[in-house]
């Protein structure tokens, strides 16, 4: 089969390292990753207690698929209670640590407790030793992984954690893993950072297993042939949706003030791709995680001459560049068209460990603050925080990452800065956390899927986009977010990525490979639904503990009252009253948004 049946269970208040047997009862109903770790978090933590406390618990979990030769077999997912929303946060990553932890024979590493002084995490298989972090506690990302690295002599040991951002308590601090692939969401970097634990070092030599080896060979060979519509995510990644949404008019700008940003073809693909008038590309290539046939990342360089690096040679290598919603938030939500810049503040947020989706939509909301005259050059510390100063952005990404000066209120989020400074309104989040690059007004069936995403407003937890694009009206919109709600949820679960569903795969692609691994039967498109629902479920069940309800199934009344300015949705609003209550009667909640007793007892929860 392919899960490694073992749990790596380390108490960090105890100093004890445990290898336990895996509770294969859940793994059946619940999957893997994304699925497993959120059950196991919701039967062992209070949801109700203080996300930063001893209390929570932050989980590292694999899926069956991940580490096999499944294309895009590399990911893994982070699950806590996220200090940013008060929700559970679940961010998930790429890249190679993911594989490294489940080739080291373990499903799930779960953290818990606190420890007195910093340390790290190192694991060889089966040897587990909690570490003195005194040397690198205060080290950037970059920094700590070089230092680790020379350490433990090993070029395939993989890491994840946190730099200053996480240490400092950022509240969307992130988990940086292979120095720029990121469990970016939520602020799990954070809770990493208030258990004092730096980094986790882990090198794997157990391999995996599956069900039917020759089936799987097999199945991957054959779902392989049908990912053919690569070329585009290959040489453009997710930044060739800026030229979509800006058409269209559904490309967040200046805080959501817009919907179109006129700077757009200048952080565009083709942007990324021609030389500027010093004959600098900002791409060098394109980079793959474990696994994976399609190579949608970014690997850039920053001119050297540019203001923000021209001084500060550290800077000039290569890194992880530019996706769609970094570009986004770095660069439309500030109203900033300068792609170096913006490529530097993604340096900074990989570098320091912070979400740029978050950083950005903060950013933004500070600048209209600035813009307002609430807040003035006295409360930045003299930096001009105006709509399209890249020098602002610039300056103040790198204090945020350092938790210095004004970057200590962006620091906190949006919402709670905005409410610091008597604008609530201005923060364009859901359950405290900021909006990736779709606009609701535009898009309509992503404005409900960021007002019922449980881990707060997300691009990645429904998939209305074909229907967004095809049509404004919001019949059949519903039905769309909680289907697709559901199926996402046991894609996330199986330990694969979602890119190759846009490059020729199907959902039956995904559960022919999930069968041929993994022992009983995964073949029918009604067990895939099932557990898709019952994770969706389960953590609404969480968030329904925790405190949150329909109250927190909403929008920002810039997205419901304001209408969209230009394109497509010119003079519309999300009309999220009209479709949340059919949302809770396709899901089998009542109106107030709690899953019903028979639905519990249909999908065998509680």
């Amino acid at each position: 089969m392919a899960w490694q049946q073992k749990i790596l269970r380390v108490n960090l208040s105890t100093g004890s390292c445990d290898i336990e047997a895996l509770n294969m009862e859940w793994a059946d109903a619940y999957l893997g990753s994304r699925g497993l770790g959120s059950k196991y978090l919701y039967e062992e933590m209070d949801p109700a207690a203080d996300a930063l406390s001893a209390e929570n618990k932050i989980i590292f979990a694999t899926g069956p698929l991940t580490g096999t030769m499944a294309s895009t077999g590399g990911r893994y997912t982070v699950i806590t209670k996220g200090p940013l929303t008060g929700a559970i946060a679940c961010s998930n990553s790429g890249g190679k640590f993911g594989a490294e932890l489940k080739l080291a024979g373990y499903d799930l590493l779960i953290i818990e407790g606190e420890a007195a002084k910093p340390v790290y995490l190192h694991i060889e298989n089966e040897k587990v030793e909690i570490c003195d972090a005194g040397e690198i506690w205060g080290q950037t990302v970059w920094a700590t992984e070089d230092i680790l690295a020379a350490k433990y002599r090993d070029p395939l040991m993989r890491f994840a954690g946190i730099g200053q951002a996480g240490e400092t308590l950022c509240r969307y601090a992130c988990v940086v893993n292979d120095k720029h692939r990121a469990a970016g969401r939520s602020g799990v970097g954070a809770v990493m950072g208030a258990k004092k634990i730096k980094t986790i070092a882990v090198r794997g030599t157990a391999g995996v297993r599956n069900a039917d080896p020759k089936k799987f060979f097999s199945v991957v060979n054959e779902v392989n042939a049908r990912m053919n519509d690569r070329e585009g995510m290959s040489r453009d990644g997710t930044l060739a949706m800026m030229d979509v949404t800006n058409s269209f008019g559904s490309l967040p700008t200046r805080n959501n003030r817009s919907v179109r940003f006129e700077g757009a073809d200048k952080l565009n693909p083709e942007a990324m791709h021609s030389p500027n008038a010093n004959g600098h590309t900002n791409i060098i290539t394109n980079g793959a995680c474990f696994g994976c046939t399609i190579g949608c990342g970014r690997i850039c360089k920053i001119d050297p001459t540019h203001f923000s690096v021209k001084d500060r040679p550290e800077y000039h290598g290569a890194s992880g560049g530019l996706e769609y919603e970094t570009a986004y938030a770095l660069g439309s939500a500030c109203g900033v068209d300068d792609i170096d810049a913006a490529t530097f503040a993604g340096f900074l947020c990989n570098e320091y460990g912070m979400d740029p989706i978050s950083l950005g939509g903060t950013i933004a909301a500070a600048m209209e603050l600035f813009d307002i005259g609430a807040i003035d050059e006295k409360t930045t510390g003299g930096i001009k925080l105006e709509f399209g100063n890249a020098e602002a952005l610039c300056a103040i990404a790198e204090l945020t990452g350092k938790g210095e000066g004004f970057g200590a209120d962006i620091a906190m989020g949006s919402k709670r800065m905005c409410e610091k400074y008597g604008h609530p309104d201005l923060s364009m989040t859901v359950k405290g956390q900021e909006f990736a690059a779709y606009d609701g007004r535009s898009m309509q069936g992503m404005g409900l899927a960021y007002a019922t995403s449980n881990r707060g407003a997300c691009h990645l937890r429904a998939d209305p986009y074909g229907h967004d694009f095809e049509t404004t009206e919001i019949e059949g919109k519903a039905k769309i977010v909680a289907e697709t709600q559901r199926d996402t949820a046991f894609l996330d679960a199986s330990g694969l990525c979602l890119f190759p569903g846009g490059c020729g795969w199907g959902l039956e692609d995904y559960r022919a490979l999930v069968d041929a691994a993994c022992e009983g039967d995964w073949s029918s498109a009604e067990r895939m639904h099932e557990t898709g629902e019952r994770i969706w479920n389960l953590e609404k069940l969480f968030n329904l503990k925790a405190g949150l309800g329909k109250k927190d199934d909403t929008l920002p009344k810039r997205i419901l009252k304001e209408p969209a300015d230009v394109g497509t949705g010119k003079g519309l609003v999300c009309k999220l009253d009209e479709m949340l209550p059919e949302y809770y009667a396709i899901n089998g909640w009542d109106a107030q948004g709690v899953p019903t007793k028979d639905t519990l007892s249909r999908l065998g929860i509680e």
